[in-house]
């Protein structure tokens, strides 16, 4: 017997709008509803990161669906991390400097958990995807600049692998989409086994 949902649309249980863009970008079909419930500081967890990822995945996913349960939910969440230490979003601009200041003179680790439950069918499947990066070290002036602009409000380990044209970015090895938010090539691979394909996928 097949349990595969025969839903062709799904909730996106995050508000990033650069997970929101990347969905929409790939042609899927999809609403977004935020879980109603603040996500745990990623920086609080201990354990591997793809642990702490999947969970936080789940947790926001599981939040969703306790008030969808009849659609497939997608729950995702990325941290970076240097040796043992994990850093989620930071909490404001002196965190976003401390953070910065930390990883750009080292190769860190960028992890997104992705969660998909089913409530049609209780199934959920949880992967996720790590990529690595070495950043290119700012001067004073440049993440002066950088935290003066407010583009690493809400983002894992305070910057976008997208903004000022990857300028930062010395090498990035996996998914770029990863570091971005959401890993697609995994993201598409799994909503694939619940039946969900881009609207304008060619054939």
């Amino acid at each position: 017997m097949n349990n595969v949902s025969s839903k062709k649309s799904f909730i996106l249980a995050s508000a990033s709008p650069r997970r929101k863009g990347l969905l929409s970008e790939w042609g899927f079909e999809f609403e977004v509803i935020p879980s109603p419930v603040d996500e745990p500081d990623a920086s609080t967890y201990e354990g591997l990161p793809a642990d702490v990822a999947m969970a936080l995945s789940t947790f926001k996913a599981e939040q969703v669906a306790r008030l969808h349960p009849d659609t497939i939910i997608l729950g995702a969440d990325t941290v970076v991390a240097l040796d043992a230490v994990l850093y989620g979003k930071p909490k404001d601009a002196e965190d976003a400097r401390r953070i910065l200041s930390t990883l750009m003179h080292h190769t860190h680790d960028v992890v997104t958990g992705i969660t998909i439950i089913d409530g049609l069918t209780n199934r959920r499947q949880i992967e996720s995807d790590m990529s690595r990066i070495t950043m290119t070290p700012m001067t004073p002036a440049q993440l002066d600049a950088y935290i003066e602009s407010g583009l690493w409000h809400g983002k894992a380990g305070a910057y976008g692998v997208q903004d000022h044209d990857d300028q930062f970015v010395k090498n990035l090895d996996g998914s770029f989409t990863n570091v971005v938010g959401l890993p697609l090539e995994l993201a598409t691979s799994m909503l694939a086994k619940f039946g969900i394909e881009p609207c304008n996928r060619n054939s």
